[in-house]
């Protein structure tokens, strides 16, 4: 009765099917035929116009709109930030970080030590680069020290995890702050709030509870290291590793507090607002990340170019699927899609924050991607983030970010990645790694809900 009261009208009734049906294929085209996200998600794009009775010349200037907007809005910083990454490993500064925090714990701290290592390098890396390069990592200390593996490689998982679904410049939180106008520095700042405990709870705690439930989880000999790197005299110095990593951090945090403390006219707001901008304050971290860390590393010109040239192969994939999850987005906007879902929200009086985490939870659940649940979900609920002020705006994007990490199963890759590098069957991986992913999903959204009302 809420809703008819509300205006509910059969074309309504015919968008949200069109939604359905729009979802329903890509989760059918991604999980079961198996097709690239890609794809999947332009073919939904196109179902959801067609039946939601789009003009075709509408429903294909709305899909590239969307792709156009979002690569430009997004595509440049996913590849300055594969950038960065890139230049951390090949130049020893990752290795640098680990060393030294590893170095200066034992015991009982390991576990702790390992997610905060996780957090450190996987700040400018997506999570497959920073799990590939940290897998080693947590299981050599894991043989040297005798502690179970899951112990220390929860921890490093959950670090990996949070930062991938909540904190820019990682590609679904920075797609999410794009379709919604979020302020991406406010976004960064509310994401670190909510991630640190976030990341205790996941990562440590709960990986002294995954390394009862699964003590024998062991990885193939193979995968562990025999020795750590010898090239040590040829690294950056921890400092310097670790104030280009948060170069780019600090940048985008001062400009949102500029935003918040200082006037318009204020000059050294407009410098703030300048370099602290992701576009530049990424850019910076990467001219300064040439110097700084390609230096002491013996990298010539030569070499830092094919770093540069080659970081940018692995991420094509990623940034087409964000940017046919941009067009999805556009699709479901002009096809007036949003206006529904605002006013069902409105009728149901449901938290725009709430609905958010439980549509990026649904397409998660469905697809096993968290990108591809956070730009979807993004687009369904755009119209609602122009009724929010900036502070509720970026807590909406943590909000479908969380959503977006719920239980990973088995249509998801990292699932398949972290049971082989870790040597575990389905049922310890649905075990440990996927109730991982559900506890960093509920007490993000746990945190995130009480700070929307205080806020």
């Amino acid at each position: 009765m809420t809703i008819l009261a509300a205006g509910w009208t059969g074309h309504d009734t015919r968008l949200i099917l069109a939604t359905v049906l729009a979802i329903a294929v890509i989760v059918v085209l991604i999980s079961k035929v198996k097709l690239h996200p890609l794809l999947a998600l332009t073919l939904g794009s196109g179902a959801l116009g067609l039946v939601a009775g789009m003009p075709v010349d509408k429903l294909l200037k709305s899909f590239t709109n969307g792709v156009g907007s979002t690569v430009a809005s997004v595509g440049v910083l996913i590849a300055f930030g594969a950038m960065l990454g890139k230049l951390l490993a090949d130049s020893g500064g990752a290795d640098r970080i680990v060393d030294t925090v590893l170095g200066r714990v034992r015991g009982p701290g390991l576990p702790w030590a390992m997610a905060l290592v996780a957090a450190l390098i996987g700040l400018p890396m997506f999570f497959e680069i920073g799990l590939v390069m940290l897998i080693p990592v947590v299981l050599l200390v894991a043989k040297r020290s005798g502690k179970p593996v899951l112990l220390l490689g929860i921890p490093a998982l959950a670090g990996l995890s949070v930062l991938h679904g909540l904190i820019p410049p990682h590609p679904g939180p920075l797609a999410a702050a794009g379709s919604l106008n979020a302020n991406v520095g406010l976004t960064l700042g509310l994401g670190l709030l909510v991630g640190l405990p976030t990341v205790i709870i996941a990562g440590p705690l709960f990986g002294r509870l995954a390394a009862k439930m699964v003590p024998d989880a062991a990885p193939p000999a193979r995968l562990v290291p025999e020795s750590e790197s010898t090239d040590e005299k040829h690294r950056p110095s921890f400092v310097a590793t670790l104030s280009t990593v948060l170069l780019p951090v600090v940048l985008m945090l001062a400009k949102a507090l500029a935003d918040i403390l200082a006037g318009k006219g204020n000059p050294a707001r407009r410098v703030l607002d300048f370099i602290g901008d992701p576009l530049v304050a990424l850019l910076l971290a990467v001219l300064v990340g040439m110097v700084v860390l390609g230096r002491p590393a013996r990298l010539n010109r030569e070499r830092l170019s094919s770093i540069i040239g080659d970081s940018l192969g692995p991420i094509a994939g990623i940034v087409l699927i964000v940017a046919a999850g941009g067009g999805f987005k556009q699709t479901l906007v002009d096809a007036g899609v949003g206006d529904v879902i605002t006013n069902l929200s409105k009728g149901a009086h449901l938290s725009p924050l709430l609905l958010g985490w439980l549509v990026a939870v649904a397409i998660r659940l469905a697809t096993g991607s968290a990108t591809v649940a956070t730009v979807s979900a993004a687009g369904i609920v755009a119209p609602l983030a122009a009724t929010l002020d900036p502070t509720h705006n970026a807590l909406l994007v943590l909000a479908i970010g969380a959503g977006s990490l719920f239980f990973s199963h088995l249509n998801d890759a990292g699932f398949w990645l972290v049971k082989e590098y870790f040597g575990m069957s389905v049922g310890q991986t649905l075990k440990s790694w996927s109730v991982m992913e559900t506890v960093i999903s509920v007490v993000a959204i746990a945190l995130i809900l009480p700070l929307g009302a205080l806020l």
